[in-house]
Formats: C-alpha cells, sequence, structure tokens
C-alpha cells in the first residue's frame, strides 16, 4: 500500500502565490494531524517527505518512530518570480500565457507543470518499487501529478477530476490494471486561490 497524504493549512493569506515558499502551518495544525492519523493504519514504517516545513511537520507528527526520508522531488511546483505575490497582482501580460497553458508554459524562474510532473514521477516510481507499506507527505500539485500518472489523466484535466483538501489522504492499491486510488480522509474546506480571481475558467483552470 502507498499512502499519499497532503499537508494540513498553511499560515498564509488567501491568493498568496506559495509554491515553494517554506511557509509554516497554521494553530489547527495538531488537530488537523490528529483526524489525519486516525485515517492511516498502524505499521508504515517507510516514510518520504517534502523537506518544505509544512510537509516534513506533519511526516514527523505522524511517525514519529520513523526516519523521514526528504525528497526535494516532492516539493510543490517552483513558482520562481511569483512566490510570496498575491495572485492578483501578477500582471496579466505576463500571468495569461500561463494560465492558458499551464502544463507547457514555464514560470519565469520556476518551472511548468509537465517539469514538476516529470521530476515527481520519477521519484515516486522509486518510491513505489521500494518497500511497502510507504507514506508520502506532500503537497496538492504532487498529489494531483501523482494520480493523473496513474490513471493516465491528461495534466490539462488533473485540477477538475481530482479534488485534493488539506490533510487529505489518498490509498493507492495494486491492481491487475495498475495502481487504484481510494479517498480515505478529505476535509471540506474554503475553496482555494491558486490562480487571478478574475481569471474567466478554461479547461484545467
Amino acid at each position: 500500500m502507498i499512502y499519499l497524504i497532503r499537508h494540513t493549512t498553511p499560515l498564509i493569506e488567501k491568493g498568496i502565490c506559495y509554491g515553494q515558499l517554506n511557509i509554516d502551518v497554521t494553530d489547527s495544525f495538531e488537530a488537523e494531524a490528529i483526524e489525519i492519523q486516525k485515517a492511516l493504519p498502524a505499521g508504515i514504517e517507510q516514510v518520504y517527505s517534502s523537506p518544505l516545513i509544512r510537509c516534513h511537520k506533519l511526516a514527523s507528527f505522524l511517525f514519529p518512530a520513523s526516519t523521514i526520508n526528504l525528497e526535494p522531488d516532492l516539493m510543490e511546483l517552483a513558482c520562481g518570480e511569483w512566490e510570496g505575490i498575491h495572485w492578483d497582482a501578477i500582471a496579466p501580460e505576463i500571468i495569461d500565457p500561463w494560465m492558458k497553458d499551464f502544463v507547457n508554459v514555464t514560470i519565469p524562474g520556476g518551472e511548468s507543470y509537465i517539469q514538476m510532473h516529470s521530476r515527481v514521477t520519477q521519484c515516486f516510481t522509486r518510491i513505489a518499487e521500494g518497500p511497502h507499506p510507504v507514506a508520502i507527505v506532500t503537497h496538492g500539485g504532487v498529489i494531483r501529478s501523482i494520480l493523473s500518472h496513474i490513471t493516465k489523466t491528461p495534466l490539462v484535466d488533473s485540477f477538475g477530476a481530482f479534488k485534493i483538501s488539506y490533510g487529505c489522504v489518498m490509498q493507492l492499491q495494486a491492481s491487475s490494471t495498475g495502481l487504484q486510488y481510494n479517498t480515505l480522509h478529505h476535509v471540506t474546506t474554503e475553496k482555494e486561490q491558486h490562480k487571478p480571481s478574475n481569471f474567466k475558467k478554461q479547461s484545467g483552470g
């Protein structure tokens, strides 16, 4: 079994771009983490985590007796020059090309979704081939990328196809047709903002 776990609520104002920004988590961390813990089985010893504090902190809480293997390739999308800026403050002429093709267009000083997908899936494949059960504590974009990979969902459709709340837990299990996923824990929270508020919805937006 493989368990994909997203970090808890980050301590940042809604609407701020924070791909690889190393932000902490809110005061609700422990309460959220306890609920995540309830969804996980006992006996998980293999643990991998993004090195960013919002993931590493959760991995250490959930698996205090385990060695946490920090994997830079499990970090969120690198947002480069946009890190820490409000989405609405990014000039339209700069952000529009990315919004129209976020899969292939590279963020200035950062990466594209397809570049992130490549590093994430290589890392995931290596982890999946190792000892099980295994937990991966990471980010929404990374989990979405992994689920796209195992279900062969086009990346442009991944935001609509997979709902990944803060603290969600996904269980991946091998079957005759490959890895199947099942949601063990999902929290209905306020809608996140990861694009300009005035952007008109289009495929994958």
